[in-house]
């Protein structure tokens, strides 16, 4: 493989962290209905009798309405809300997978950008996959959203509709996970991410423990989740388990590299009571080498980490194949003979581009 610091460049790492320390980068104009908080929404409807308020915070954020389906409240001022507040999502195009089991929406947001949300069904239940952020700045060489590149990050509205169009398409089942593993990197976005993980847990009903947010492993925002003591579930995407290998295929561990990485998940378990849990794309003859089981084992055994090992998705800028099932299932043993908590992820929704590292915002 190539020279990992001549894939990262000083400047394509300082672009990394500018966007990461830019707090509302590229934000919408204008704000929609779900991005108000109770307190703003009274202000808006301060000409209404006061008890407007509640009908329309219930209707909105725990019910997932939209304004001219709240037929609980005139229809002037569901047309004043429909004037004032522009949709959060536009609906480009949606896809199901051969099985059933796996539907993936393209959004259009406000000022062209688009997204993608995977909605993942199960025998009694349903999780889905968020995005944080249009595009992604952190440019993971096997991802096929890190190699589009950022656009910007996403409203409150924005994340917290997309748990609401999995609600209302995931129906008659429950669902009852949310993950951010969607477009862009979660903690990048911290802010919008922590607002609108209270409104899920306070509004909608799905409890922390869940939800999991997935990160490369920014460490001062990993500092600052620990601090908050949240019990949402905190995932990072290693990759690879010593520094000059995951700086090429994750390049922010120049700025952060293993060991800061190391201490940083065992500040999160003494802080939240909750182990980190480590994400590894079994890439075929990169990461999955018996050297690769041995490195990894020592990491995931010093940050207390558990393992979830995901076969690579194929990318169209990513030359590299998956590990075969066979070398996974290897791997997978290699590991727990070592001492160490490893599942296998199961794929779903390959079929239509909505697997792990796959989501790029291509109406097809």
């Amino acid at each position: 493989m190539s020279d990992p610091h001549a894939e990262v460049s000083s400047d394509q790492l300082k672009r990394i962290l500018k966007i990461q320390e830019t707090p509302r980068a590229a934000m919408p104009e204008q704000a929609s209905l779900l991005d108000l908080d109770r307190q703003g929404l009274a202000a808006f409807l301060s000409d209404e009798p006061r008890f407007r308020t509640d009908q329309v915070w219930t209707a909105i954020n725990e019910k997932g309405l939209q304004p001219d389906e709240i037929t609980s409240i005139p229809l002037t001022l569901r047309t004043k809300l429909n004037e004032a507040f522009p949709q959060p999502l536009d609906m480009v195009a949606q896809q199901t997978s051969s099985d059933g089991r796996t539907t993936k929406s393209l959004f259009s947001l406000d000022g062209g950008a688009q997204i993608e949300t995977v909605l993942m069904r199960y025998d009694e239940r349903a999780t889905v996959c968020v995005s944080s952020q249009a595009g992604c700045a952190m440019a993971c060489s096997f991802c096929a959203t890190g190699q589009a590149g950022f656009e910007r990050h996403l409203s409150v509205a924005e994340i917290l509709e997309q748990v609401h169009w999995a609600k209302r398409t995931a129906d008659p089942q429950r669902l009852s996970n949310i993950v951010f593993m969607g477009m862009g990197e979660p903690l990048a976005n911290l802010d919008r991410l922590f607002e609108a993980i209270d409104r899920i847990t306070t509004d909608i009903g799905i409890g922390a423990r869940k939800i999991t947010v997935s990160t490369v492993g920014m460490v001062p925002a990993m500092e600052r989740f620990a601090a908050e003591k949240r019990q949402v579930g905190l995932a990072v995407s290693l990759h690879a388990a010593n520094d000059d290998l995951r700086t090429e295929l994750v390049p922010i561990n120049k700025r952060h590299p293993i060991a800061e990485l190391i201490e940083t998940c065992r500040l999160v378990r003494a802080k939240t009571g909750r182990r980190v849990s480590f994400e590894w794309a079994m890439i075929g003859g990169v990461n999955d080498r018996d050297s690769d089981i041995s490195e990894f084992a020592r990491v995931a055994k010093a940050a207390d980490a558990h393992v979830n090992l995901i076969p690579l998705n194929d990318t169209p800028g990513y030359p590299t194949t998956g590990s075969s099932p066979q070398r996974v299932k290897e791997f997978a043993r290699g590991l727990r003979e070592r001492g160490v908590n490893a599942t296998i992820r199961s794929t779903m929704g390959d079929d239509i581009d909505a697997a792990c590292g796959q989501l790029a915002n291509r109406d097809r």
